[in-house]
């Protein structure tokens, strides 16, 4: 990727990315990556060579963002999506500049992007990340660039008008939603009587307060100011809280490329160069460079706690989100088998009007992805007024989606039973729905019974990608307690042994199920 040379000083073009990280992972790809990468990491990491260096020698400075996170950080050009605007980028070409050469931009899962940093496929992680703890023990951070806060807003007809309403709801409990591993998800998991909501978008939180779905969205105060003319049934609640600090991240030992990123920044602050370009974005040049003041006693990072100690502390947590995942898969797989056995007999038995359709169903389901029907099921359903919860979407997209692939597995076990058992049943009496219901249908369970067990435990693996709408199982608790504690190898260990403990009985089960059926 390449800076851009064009009229719109503000632009950069994006290139090919063929350092992305996935969206989600699979759960043995988690398991491969998390383990091997951990394992690999603190061997890596001597024989790098000093970055700083390397900036100046081939003159690029590769920075790390998800411009799906929106403005006014990184975001795509509305009029030409193949370059990236906002006050990020400008400021990353600043850096650039000032280290002898030009920007190029990595797109990353904002959660994920501090760890191309590990790998060495990124020099610098920029893109809103709060100075916390965690990023203080793993990352050397800069001085700060910009001084935030937390702003709440909720819907412009809604009964809350202060965080003591929402505090004091006796009748439930307000769903906030903030972006995942964010610093403001973290603020509202403190507040008691309020489920915090994470979203993987700052958008797909607020368009789900306009949708009825949450009671607000906590946004840091440069998002809900960008965003207000976009969202005008948004209302703020308040003044901005829990003022907190953007920094630039940078690999545990590049204290030379540190230094000269604080004295680029300190340079900016000094000669206007910050406050003009905070100014340009409408982010308040002046009350910027005021806040900023001299920021470089930040706080020294703490020890990180012990395996132990994060166990003891995490271990409920654990368990209730291997009980999601459990829950998900024994209530959506039962639906999946249900549609997908109508499905099948449809296809199989009924009438030319009847299994077309059917067909196009299985083709629609299975050549599109899990995540995207999840998506539409949460986010575009509410468009048109049909809020599902969290829980209950996930569920319907799950037994949906594995529907047309049971659909499938049961046409074959239908179509491997002898044309001889229907054609005998018919000539008995029997009625052709009788007959597929008591001769066809039990003999076609049987020959299914691997093929279904394989996809239940599959079914397992795929909830993960249920935190797209926001349900919180097993992998994206693990990558929540991983990235805030650091613990990235034990925790994968105690997740991938959960996983084991709740797998391995199905397998047991399908094949005692098979040895009944087959001495039946």
């Amino acid at each position: 990727m390449t800076a851009a040379t064009g009229p719109h000083p503000d632009k950069m073009v994006r290139g090919t990315n063929n350092n992305a990280m996935p969206k989600r992972f699979s759960f043995a790809a988690f398991l491969c990556v998390s383990v091997f990468g951990g394992l690999t990491l603190s061997a890596a990491k001597p024989a790098r060579a000093d970055v700083l260096d390397q900036i100046q020698k081939q003159g690029e400075l590769r920075w790390g963002g998800d411009e799906n996170g929106g403005g006014p950080y990184v975001f795509p050009d509305e009029k030409d999506p193949n370059t990236i605007r906002g006050f990020e980028v400008e400021l990353a070409d600043m850096l650039a500049k000032s280290l002898g050469g030009k920007a190029t931009f990595i797109q990353g899962d904002w959660e994920k992007v501090p760890e191309l940093i590990d790998s060495g496929r990124i020099d610098i992680a920029m893109n809103g990340y709060e100075l916390t703890p965690d990023r203080q023990r793993r990352y050397l951070c800069s001085v700060p660039y910009y001084v935030y806060g937390f702003q709440l807003l909720v819907r412009a007809n809604s009964p809350y008008h202060s965080w003591a309403d929402l505090e004091g709801d006796k009748k439930r409990r307000p769903k906030i939603g903030a972006l995942v591993g964010s610093a403001a998800l973290a603020y509202l998991r403190t507040i008691p009587n309020i489920q915090a909501i994470s979203y993987d978008g700052t958008t797909d939180s607020m368009n789900q307060v306009v949708g009825g779905v949450d009671d607000g969205t906590l946004q840091d105060d440069p998002t809900a100011i960008y965003y207000a003319d976009q969202f005008p049934e948004l209302r703020r609640v308040g003044r901005p809280v829990s003022e907190g600090y953007y920094v630039v991240l940078m690999g545990k030992q590049e204290t030379k490329l540190k230094q000269a990123i604080d004295n680029a920044l300190e340079q900016f602050i000094h000669d206007g160069q910050l406050k003009s370009l905070y100014d340009h974005w409408n982010l308040s040049g002046k009350a910027q460079m005021l806040a900023l003041g001299d920021l470089r006693g930040v706080a020294a990072p703490t020890a990180y706690p012990s395996f132990a100690d994060i166990l003891r502390n995490n271990w409920r947590i654990l368990l209730e989100a291997a009980g999601m995942t459990v829950i998900l898969s024994v209530l959506s797989m039962p639906l999946a088998v249900l549609i997908g056995i109508s499905v099948a007999c449809g296809r199989m038995y009924g009438p030319w009007l009847v299994a077309k359709p059917l067909g196009l169903y299985v083709e629609l389901l299975r050549g599109t992805p899990l995540m995207l029907q999840l998506y539409a099921i949460f986010f575009l359903l509410p468009k048109i007024g049909v809020a599902l919860p969290a829980l209950a979407a996930a569920i319907a997209g799950l037994a949906i989606n594995y529907s047309a692939y049971e659909a499938e597995i049961y046409r074959a076990g239908l179509q491997a039973v002898p044309r001889g058992q229907m054609e005998a049943a018919l000539s008995l009496g029997m009625s052709r729905p009788l007959a597929i219901w008591r001769i066809i249908l039990p003999q076609a369970f049987r020959i299914v019974i691997p093929p279904v067990t394989n996809d239940f435990i599959a079914l397992f693996k795929d909830t993960s990608v249920c935190s797209v709408v926001t349900v919180v199982e097993l992998t994206k608790e693990y990558d929540i307690l991983a990235m805030s504690t650091g613990a990235i190898v034990q925790l994968a260990i105690v997740t991938a042994t959960l996983y084991m403990l709740m797998s391995y009985p199905l397998s047991v089960f399908a094949r005692w199920s098979e040895r009944r059926l087959a001495n039946a």
